[in-house]
């Protein structure tokens, strides 16, 4: 299992890595055409980023509790469902407010969910997780780098009216000191891996710093949520599966990821869904683009979606991670 296991999680990285890659050099190759993606190209490339990246937080009920008692079941998942409902009225009601709170909590779930991924690749290899100083150096960059930056990039401007208008300011006077301090957490990050030979978690951290920096705001979160912490989240999934795991363990590392997305694909034509109809049925608060509404619906889940996650990535980041 845990050979089978390894080539998930080296798939996974393998990808998502190339997936920056690949990015990055489209984005280069445009800008030497002395072209650039249009606003409207970068609204679709968002929406189908965000629809790739849904079903991997959409099947929390499958891996967070046993199905029995179903008293349990379906007392949690209306639980989830509540507190996503409540965090979706706050972020549509209160926007600069709850934008900023979604922002630093999605920053630690990302940051923190991909050093659980890198301990639990770790673990599939027979090796020692990382040590604490380590994941939290490695976590803090990785998640905050792709939504930082991005944000406080002076072209972020444009599509913000385009999104929401109410976010336009959303960092006040404090947007030059953000881009300063995770350069400089980043640059720290760095050296201290370079410094004690971890190199793949420092090509990690340059690849997300590079996207972040030279993509398009957009584009840059985009593939970052899709192709980057949705895959690499999927992979963590696995082992959690048992049809995953019959796949995984037969070597077929392609049909295990399609069983781990699979069971979450109801939730992309749901979330598009009730966002166009969150746009006809309160159109002052959702009208101003589909975006906007399919961004309310993923924040919103993310809430839940990371108290859910978060006993796993507290179990991977000590450790603890089980192999079956």
């Amino acid at each position: 299992m845990a050979s089978a296991l390894s080539q998930v999680y080296h798939w996974a990285r393998t990808i998502s890595r190339a997936a920056l890659l690949v990015t990055i050099a489209l984005i280069g190759a445009i800008h030497l055409a002395g072209s650039s993606l249009s606003l409207s190209a970068q609204l679709v490339i968002a929406l189908i980023g965000l629809a790739i990246g849904i079903p991997h937080g959409a099947i929390d009920h499958l891996i967070s509790i046993p199905t029995h008692p179903r008293s349990r079941f379906f007392l949690y998942i209306a639980g989830y469902v509540a507190i996503a409902v409540v965090a979706g009225i706050a972020i549509a009601t209160w926007n600069l407010v709850a934008f900023d709170l979604v922002l630093i909590m999605s920053g630690l779930h990302f940051g923190f969910g991909d050093a659980s991924f890198i301990n639990e690749s770790r673990s599939a290899s027979s090796r020692k997780s990382e040590p604490l100083w380590v994941e939290i150096l490695y976590a803090l960059p990785a998640g905050f780098l792709p939504i930082v930056l991005p944000l406080t990039d002076h072209r972020t401007l444009s599509a913000l009216e385009r999104i929401r208008p109410a976010l336009v300011n959303w960092s006040g006077t404090n947007t030059q000191a953000l881009r300063t301090s995770i350069f400089i957490l980043t640059a720290i990050s760095l050296i201290a891996l370079l410094l004690t030979k971890r190199i793949g978690l420092a090509v990690d951290i340059s690849l997300l710093a590079l996207l972040s920096i030279f993509a398009p705001p957009l584009v840059a979160f985009a593939i970052y949520f899709g192709l980057w912490h949705a895959l690499r989240h999927t992979a963590r999934l696995i082992p959690h599966l048992p049809k995953a795991v019959a796949f995984a363990d037969a070597g077929s590392t392609r049909s295990a990821f399609i069983a781990a997305v699979v069971p979450g694909l109801y939730a992309v034509g749901g979330s598009f869904a009730l966002a166009a109809a969150l746009m006809i049925a309160s159109p002052q608060k959702f009208s101003s683009s589909l975006l906007w509404s399919v961004l309310v619906i993923i924040w919103a889940l993310t809430v839940p979606h990371m108290l859910s996650t978060a006993r796993l990535d507290r179990a991977s980041l000590k450790g603890l991670f089980p192999l079956r």
